[in-house]
């Protein structure tokens, strides 16, 4: 599997280059991403994000002490924006109270500690969890989605209905745990998985891996 996964990475990275992923200024703008890119696409993201940064809002002072209402108007374009406000309030609640609303001290936590905390707050789980940090806080954690199973899948190296912890400890097991190293190669599977892998009608004439 070593074998196999490492062809993979190289393979991709020669054929689509460096993916410079997550693109943000700061962590708190990554930890935002990671909460309003669920069930939808990154373009809606970034207009959502726009808005907040339009408005001088994009800080955990400001979203914290918002109201939750102004706070989904802001965010409407990323879509179930209601549901992503009570989410984002949640978050930041748990940023602020436990981690004084400070990177740093967040990021000297215990990986597993802090993983183990995220997943509890509402509406946080462990995709959003692991992106956060993985792309915020700089922890080698391997992030998994939907991409990375129907990839995995259609090459024969996981069978259907592997769950997500499942599918990260391939990865962690069999790469080296290097931040750098689980960045690009999750934003190559996403590359292939939105240009080529598609879910329906995959362009496999096109694809580095066939």
């Amino acid at each position: 599997m070593k074998k196999e996964l490492n062809s993979i990475y190289k393979k991709l990275y020669s054929f689509f280059g460096p993916q410079y992923w997550w693109p943000a200024d700061e962590p708190f703008e990554v930890m935002v991403g990671a909460i309003l890119t669920q069930n939808t696409n990154w373009q809606n993201v970034e207009r959502a994000i726009g808005n907040l940064k339009k408005n001088k809002s994009l800080s955990p002072g400001k979203m914290y002490k918002m109201p939750e209402k102004k706070l989904g108007q802001f965010i409407r374009p990323s879509g179930y924006y209601n549901i992503k406000a009570k989410r984002l309030k949640a978050f930041l609640k748990f940023f602020t109270e436990e981690c004084g609303a400070d990177f740093r001290r967040m990021a000297k936590a215990d990986t597993a500690i802090l993983r183990r905390q995220l997943l509890s707050v509402n509406g946080i789980g462990p995709e959003t969890a692991d992106s956060m940090l993985l792309y915020a806080l700089n922890k080698p954690v391997f992030v998994v989605d939907a991409y990375t199973k129907r990839i995995l899948s259609r090459h024969s190296l996981i069978k259907e209905g592997f769950d997500y912890q499942e599918v990260q400890n391939l990865f962690m097991q069999n790469l080296k745990n290097e931040v750098k190293l689980f960045n690009e190669y999750h934003a190559l599977l996403v590359k292939l998985g939105k240009d080529i892998c598609l879910k329906n009608k995959p362009r496999c004439n096109l694809c580095p891996l066939k």
